[in-house]
C-alpha cells in the first residue's frame, strides 16, 4: 500500500509527513476542542437552567396570593434531572475528548502532531473539571434545599 519513505498506514489511512497532513491534523484537532466547548456550553445551560427553575418556583410559591402547586415537589425533581444531564454531559464529552486527542497522538499519527513528548492537555480540561464541581455543588444544593 505505501512504498519505503513515503508514510506508514494506520489502519486503513496512510499517514505521511507532509505539511498539508500536518494541517489537517491540526484542523481536526480544534475540530475536537470546538465540538468539547459546545458541549460545555450546552452543560452550563442545563446546569443553570435545573437550578434556576428550582430557585424560581420555590420563591414563586412563597408569594401573597399564589394558588398552592398541584404537584410542589416537581420542579425540584425537574432541576435535579436538567443538573444531573449537565454534569453527565460534561463527564461523558471530557472523556470523549481525551480519547481522541489520545488517538490523534498515536502511532504513526503521532509524526504530525510534531511532539516529542505527551503535551500537557488543553485549559478546557481545567474548566470541564471546575464545571463538574459546581454542578454536583448544585445538584447537592438542590437535593439537600441548601440555599
Amino acid at each position: 500500500m505505501t512504498q519505503a519513505g513515503t508514510g506508514a498506514t494506520h489502519g486503513k489511512f496512510e499517514v505521511r509527513p507532509t505539511a498539508s497532513d500536518h494541517f489537517a491534523w491540526i484542523r481536526t484537532r480544534l475540530s475536537i476542542e470546538r465540538t468539547l466547548m459546545a458541549w460545555v456550553r450546552t452543560a452550563v445551560s442545563l446546569i443553570g437552567f435545573g437550578f434556576t427553575i428550582v430557585q424560581f418556583f420555590d420563591r414563586m410559591q412563597d408569594l401573597p396570593g399564589a394558588a398552592p402547586a398541584r404537584f410542589p415537589e416537581a420542579p425540584r425533581y425537574l432541576g435535579l434531572m436538567l443538573i444531573t444531564c449537565g454534569i453527565a454531559a460534561l463527564v461523558i464529552s471530557t472523556w470523549q475528548y481525551v480519547a481522541g486527542l489520545r488517538y490523534m497522538r498515536s502511532g504513526d499519527f503521532a509524526m504530525l502532531a510534531a511532539h516529542d513528548k505527551e503535551p500537557s492537555l488543553s485549559p478546557i480540561i481545567a474548566v470541564c473539571i471546575a464545571l463538574i464541581f459546581v454542578g454536583l455543588f448544585a445538584w447537592s444544593a438542590v437535593f439537600f434545599r441548601l440555599l
